[in-house]
C-alpha cells in the first residue's frame, strides 16, 4: 500500500457504484463511514448527472465503533428499501468499513426483504475500481440471468425498449434468482466448468449457433439477429455516445440490440440476456468476466473486437457479420469516416513520424497505438496501462511496436517516462494531461480517469466511423497549435514580422532610404509655399506624418524584459512605454517603468 496524491482508479466499491448508478431499479446500500460519501460528487459534479447515485450510506462515525454498527447497517438497508422500492438491492462495504467485518450480505439476508439482494464482497486493499465494476456486473448477471426462477417484473426498463423485443409467441426465459451467488460459485478470476445450455427460449438457439455464422432456422425464421452490448457504465469515458454509434452500425447490418447492460438495464433486462444470439464486449475491463460466463452458460458467441479507429471498426463489422450470418459489404462500402482521406492528404504530411506516447486503460491504449501507427503515420515511442488485469494485451502491443511496455498505477513513473522519451504528443488520461502541461507537450485525453470537460454535452463517440472523426480532431488539434508556435518561431526574424520594421500593409514612404529615426525633426510643413505648388499635370505624393518625440534610453534589464513580450505586439509595447515615459519626463526606462506603462494603458 502506497500513499499517493493522484490515483488512476478508486477503490472497488466505486466500481460497484458505477454499475448501480448505470442501472435502473437497483439500489446499493454501502456500509461506509462518513468520509467515504465523496463518491457522489464523481457522478453529479464530473459526469453532470441530473440526480444523485442510487446509493444509501450507513455513514457511521468514530463514536459508533464502540456500539452496534451492524444494527446501523440493518436500519439503513430497511429504510432504503421502504423509501426507494427498488427491484433489487446490492449490499457491500467500503474499504474502511471492510475492516469492521460486519458482513453486509448476511445482515441483509436476515432482513428478509421482498426483493432480491446481491451481496458484493470486494477486496478493497488488493483490487481497484475497474475490477470492482467487473465483479459487480458479473455477480448481477449470475444472479438474474440464470435459473431457477422467481417472479420479477417482466417489463424492461425504458432505456432498453426497442422494436427488437420478443413477441408473445416466443418462449419466455427463466426468471432470475433472488439470492446472491453462493460462495462456492467461482469469481471471474476462477472460471467454472462449462454448464449445459438452456433448451428453451432463444438462448437455446444461441447455443446451437457456431462462430462461422448463424442460419435463419437457428434463430427463428423472419427474425433479425439479436445481440447484447455489454460493459458501458456510469462515469465511463464516452460510453453513452459509443452505445449510440454501435447501435447505428448494428442496425445498418440488420441486427437488433436485445439488451445494453449495465447502462440503462433493469434486473428484468438482465434476465433476458440469454435470449440474444451473441454478445459484444464493448469494454473488456468491465464486460469480459460476465460475457465469458454467458458464453459458457448459454453458448453465446462473443465479439471481442473493440471498434475504435477505422481499421478496428472494419474488423468489428466483419466479425459481427460472420457470427450473425449477415452481409456487411454495403455498410463497408458506405463508410463515412474522413480520417483515412485526411491522413493521406497533403495537409497532414507534417504529422508523419510524430513521436507519440500512449498511456490509458488497456482497451483504449491498444486501440490508440493501432490508430497512431497504422492510420495517422505516427511513431509510437511509449505504450502503457494502469489496468493490470489486461496487461498481457498491452505487452503484446508494445512488442509489436518495438517499445518497452509500462504497466503501473504510479503517475510519477509515467511522468518520468514521458520526460525521458520527450514525445511530440501524449495520448492519455486526465493525469497525463497535467503531466504534459507541466512539460510543455501537446496532449489529448483518450481514456478515464477524466474531468468534467471530457463529458461533453455534444455527441462525441470514440467508437465507429464517427468516433474515428472525433479522434482525429481530438488528436490533431493539439499538434496544429504546436505548429502555430513553430511558425511563429520560424518567421520571428522575417522582415514582415520584425518589430523594428513598419508593416507593409500599413503603408510605407514612397521613397527608398533609411527609415525615419525616432526623435528626428518632422519634415512636414517645412517646405515653402512655392515648393508645394505644382502644375496640374504633376502628381504630388505626401510622405506620412512622423510625430517628433525625444529619444529615451532603455537600460539592459528593461530591454531583456521587453523581449519576453510576443514579437507581434512588442513594437506597440515599446512605443506605448516611450510615450508614457515622455509624458512624465522620464529619460531612462527601467523594468518598473515598463510595468507602470503596462498598468496605465491596461486600464
Amino acid at each position: 500500500m502506497k500513499l499517493t496524491l493522484w490515483t488512476y482508479e478508486g477503490p472497488p466499491h466505486v466500481g460497484a457504484m458505477r454499475v448501480a448508478t448505470a442501472m435502473e431499479g437497483v439500489h446499493y446500500v454501502l456500509h461506509a463511514p462518513q468520509g467515504d460519501t465523496y463518491a457522489d460528487l464523481l457522478f453529479t459534479m464530473i459526469e453532470r448527472r441530473s440526480k444523485r447515485p442510487p446509493v444509501t450510506y450507513t455513514t457511521f462515525q468514530a463514536r459508533d465503533l464502540g456500539g452496534d454498527t451492524a444494527e446501523l447497517f440493518k436500519t439503513a438497508a430497511r429504510e432504503a428499501y421502504e423509501r426507494f422500492k427498488p427491484q433489487a438491492m446490492l449490499v457491500g462495504a467500503s474499504c474502511t468499513a471492510e475492516l469492521i467485518q460486519d458482513d453486509p450480505g448476511g445482515l441483509a439476508r436476515a432482513l428478509n426483504l421482498p426483493v432480491p439482494v446481491v451481496a458484493i464482497e470486494l477486496p478493497a486493499y488488493q483490487r481497484k475500481e475497474n475490477w470492482g465494476a467487473a465483479e459487480t456486473f458479473y455477480r448481477l448477471v449470475r444472479a438474474f440471468a440464470d435459473p431457477p426462477a422467481q417472479s420479477l417484473p417482466r417489463q424492461p426498463s425504458p432505456a432498453q425498449a426497442s422494436p427488437a423485443q420478443p413477441s408473445p409467441a416466443q418462449p419466455s426465459p427463466a426468471q432470475p434468482s433472488p439470492a446472491q451467488p453462493s460462495p462456492a460459485q467461482p469469481s471471474p478470476a476462477q472460471p467454472s466448468p462449462a454448464q449445459p445450455s438452456r433448451a428453451s427460449g432463444s438462448g437455446g438457439a444461441a447455443a446451437r449457433a457456431s462462430t462461422s455464422g448463424m442460419s435463419g432456422d437457428a434463430r427463428g425464421e423472419g427474425r433479425r439477429p439479436r445481440c447484447n452490448l455489454l460493459g458501458p457504465t456510469a462515469l465511463g469515458f464516452r460510453h453513452r455516445d459509443d452505445v449510440t454509434e454501435v447501435r447505428g452500425l448494428l442496425d445498418r447490418l440488420g441486427i437488433d440490440v436485445a439488451v445494453v447492460a449495465p447502462l440503462g438495464a433493469s434486473p428484468a433486462d438482465l434476465a433476458r440476456l440469454g435470449e440474444a444470439d451473441f454478445n459484444i464486449a464493448l469494454y473488456p475491463e468491465i464486460a469480459l468476466p460476465a460475457a465469458q460466463w454467458l458464453q459458457r452458460r448459454f453458448g453465446q458467441p462473443l465479439v471481442k473486437t473493440v471498434p475504435i479507429g477505422v481499421g478496428a471498426t472494419h474488423d468489428f463489422i466483419a466479425e459481427v457479420a460472420r457470427i450473425a450470418g449477415v452481409d456487411a459489404s454495403g455498410l463497408l462500402a458506405a463508410e463515412q469516416s474522413r480520417l483515412p482521406w485526411y491522413s493521406r492528404s497533403v495537409d497532414s504530411t507534417y504529422l508523419t513520424g510524430k513521436r507519440v506516447f500512449i498511456f490509458a486503460d488497456a482497451t483504449h491504449a491498444v486501440a490508440a497505438a493501432r490508430i497512431a501507427a497504422d492510420e495517422l503515420g505516427f511513431t509510437v515511442v511509449g505504450l502503457g496501462t494502469y489496468t493490470r488485469e489486461l496487461a498481457r494485451e498491452v505487452r503484446d502491443a508494445a512488442a509489436h511496436y518495438g517499445v518497452e511496455p509500462l504497466i503501473t498505477d504510479d503517475y510519477l513513473e509515467v511522468e518520468a517516462q514521458v520526460a525521458a522519451l520527450q514525445p511530440e504528443l501524449v495520448l492519455g488520461t486526465q493525469m497525463e494531461r497535467h503531466i504534459a502541461k507541466r512539460l510543455g507537450i501537446p496532449c489529448a485525453v483518450i481514456s478515464a480517469p477524466v474531468h468534467v470537460q471530457d463529458f461533453p454535452a455534444r455527441y462525441a463517440p470514440q467508437m465507429g466511423f464517427e468516433g474515428a472523426n472525433v479522434l482525429f480532431d481530438t488528436w490533431i488539434h493539439p499538434l496544429m497549435m504546436g505548429l502555430e508556435e513553430h511558425l511563429l518561431g520560424m518567421f520571428r526574424d522575417d522582415f514582415e514580422f520584425n518589430d523594428e520594421t513598419i508593416p507593409s500593409h500599413l503603408g510605407a514612404p514612397t521613397h527608398l532610404g533609411a527609415p525615419a529615426q525616432v526623435g528626428a525633426p518632422s519634415q512636414v510643413g517645412t517646405r515653402s509655399q512655392a515648393e508645394t505648388q505644382s502644375s496640374p499635370d504633376e502628381v504630388v505624393v505626401q510622405a506620412p506624418v512622423l510625430i517628433a518625440q525625444p529619444v529615451v534610453a532603455w537600460n539592459s534589464a528593461a530591454e531583456q524584459e521587453l523581449k519576453k513580450i510576443p514579437f507581434f505586439v512588442r513594437g506597440k509595447a515599446r512605443r506605448n512605454t516611450e510615450r508614457f515615459a515622455f509624458e512624465r519626463g522620464i529619460t531612462a526606462i527601467t523594468v518598473e517603468t515598463l510595468y507602470d506603462a503596462k498598468a496605465h494603458f491596461g486600464r
